[in-house]
């Protein structure tokens, strides 16, 4: 997979220094102070698909292989690998002296163990388990795949940074059921969870791990190479006042806010002592996530209604509020990815006149709708109030349930009716990296009550899928992807909102920060 896009804003963004006053402290050279985007809720990164997990995972477990700014995977756990008998069998070995948190070695139990709790949670995990005969462990440095036929793919799935990411974890953690989260925080990265200091809401810390022996070779990009922890802490700080965040980095009491609104950028970006820069050159898509089992969204009807109401540009301004970090006219993957297409764009008629007219058509007019909001998360309030505007001017009765987001990611799991605590929909961003490819495109899936949150039950959206995965060239994959794209927009999975590129800022004298993910290694104080 290449990087065929890059903003072309970014780099002036980035390069924003202009001369302005600025308050500092003394900085400690062993710490890095972090302001995240979300408060982290839960620390099973297999349970979650929510980003800030999948943020926290990267400090605390490592992967078989990572990502470098090609999006072409390297080797990061494994030594390498081999392919035999025209596909069907892999065989994997492990790189020496990689250790767990409670210096346990990490055998090759381990990581199968890990790969069979990871797939049953992920889009692309579940299409090799369809393949899999068997996976074992001959021996402690090393496992095997046995398949019933060829996958290719293997090692993208193992490098993805879109969650769930395949995190190494010991065996009997990694034995808990896929849909029960764990509560043992033994580890395989360069940080380890210093668990009795977690404050949901406040505060999660991570101390450097002694005996994590970083990668020996190969070029340290996004989640790739070798991974070297220069601080000896790192501290999340769950500052949800933006104003407060704002401060906090400007007067250095923090190093580096991962996700600064809009109306701070230009502030942040005439500090001579920050940088502002896109760090993510993919960004961000948004979409509205129906629930299929619930009225009003389990009429296919009443969510084509919402594709026709939705104007991506009103919802994506106020969300970052530069039009050179804006995309609209986005469709079920990502516009950079080869597998993009134009196929039903038109019926994104930006009409709230048109939609009412189909709602009335489908006998939902006035029909109530629970919709969740995470205030403390800047995107998704911003663009949670537009949609609630647009549905309100539609005809629907809205429910405006606010709370926090660890709060949406609970009730987002129940599949219970409105009246007993259900909901009707969310709004929530998912990296274009996740959305490059039917693989691991979580929110596209139809397999009902094995899909993400909403449960959508769309078979022909799977037959297209399959077709993908088993497509022999680029036009065949482009096809199949083409009639995902046309089905996505009659039966609607969910509702594309549009697309940003996130800025991110930190201490002008932090070096070593990465494209992607926040990584914590490679990180130091000039």
């Amino acid at each position: 997979m290449q990087r065929r896009h890059v903003l072309a804003g970014a780099g002036a963004l980035g390069a924003a220094s202009l001369a302005g006053p600025a308050l500092s402290q003394p900085a400690n050279a062993r710490v890095i102070r972090h302001i995240p985007h979300a408060n982290l809720s839960t620390i099973d990164p297999f349970w979650s698909s929510a980003f800030i997990v999948r943020n926290y995972g990267y400090l605390v477990y490592d992967q078989l292989y990572g990502l470098d700014n090609d999006f072409k995977p390297q080797p990061q756990m494994v030594a390498g690998h081999t392919v035999e008998n025209d596909g069907l069998l892999w065989k994997f070995t492990l790189r020496p002296n990689l250790r767990f948190h409670d210096n346990e070695p990490v055998r090759g139990v381990d990581v199968v163990a890990s790969i069979h709790r990871w797939a049953r949670r992920d889009a692309f995990g579940q299409r090799l388990l369809t393949q899999t005969v068997e996976m074992r462990a001959p021996s402690d440095t090393s496992f095997e795949i046995q398949l019933n036929k060829p996958f290719p793919k293997m090692i993208d799935a193992f490098a993805k940074i879109t969650t769930p990411c395949l995190f190494v974890m010991p065996e009997r953690v990694a034995r808990t059921d896929p849909f029960q989260q764990i509560t043992d925080v033994v580890g395989s990265g360069p940080y380890r969870f210093v668990r009795n200091e977690w404050n949901p809401g406040s505060k999660a810390v991570f101390e450097k791990f002694a005996g994590y022996v970083p990668r020996p070779e190969g070029a340290t990009q996004q989640t790739a190479g070798p991974k070297v922890a220069h601080f000896e802490r790192v501290e999340w700080q769950i500052i949800s006042d933006f104003s407060t965040a704002a401060a906090a980095l400007q007067s250095g009491e923090t190093d580096w806010w991962e996700q600064p609104t809009g109306d701070f950028l230009p502030l942040l970006g005439r500090n001579r002592n920050l940088k502002v820069e896109v760090a993510d050159v993919l960004g961000l898509i948004g979409i509205i996530r129906p629930n299929h089992l619930t009225e009003p969204f389990n009429n296919p009807a009443v969510r084509r209604a919402v594709i026709t109401a939705l104007n991506q540009l009103d919802i994506m301004t106020p969300v970052i509020g530069n039009a050179e970090l804006i995309k609209d006219n986005v469709g079920f993957f990502a516009p950079a990815s080869p597998l993009a297409s134009d196929v039903g764009l038109d019926r994104l008629r930006k009409s709230v006149d048109a939609a009412r007219r189909e709602l009335q058509a489908a006998g939902a007019m006035g029909a109530k709708l629970v919709l969740m909001n995470a205030t403390d998360l800047a995107s998704i309030n911003a663009s949670t109030l537009v949609v609630a505007d647009t549905f309100q001017r539609m005809g629907f009765n809205v429910d405006y349930a606010a709370t926090d987001w660890g709060t949406v990611l609970q009730r987002r799991a129940t599949k219970n009716p409105l009246e007993q605590g259900g909901w009707s929909a969310f709004c929530t961003f998912w990296s274009a990296f996740d959305h490059w490819t039917p693989a691991g495109h979580n929110s596209i899936r139809g397999n009902g009550a094995e899909a993400w949150v909403g449960w959508p039950t769309i078979p022909e959206i799977e037959a297209k899928r399959d077709e993908w995965f088993d497509a022999p060239n680029l036009a065949a994959e482009q096809a199949a992807t083409r009639e995902m794209q046309r089905i996505a927009f009659d039966q609607v999975p969910y509702m594309p909102t549009g697309q940003y590129f996130q800025p991110t800022a930190y201490r002008a004298n932090l070096t070593g920060v990465l494209r992607g993910p926040p990584q914590f290694h490679n990180l130091r104080r000039g």
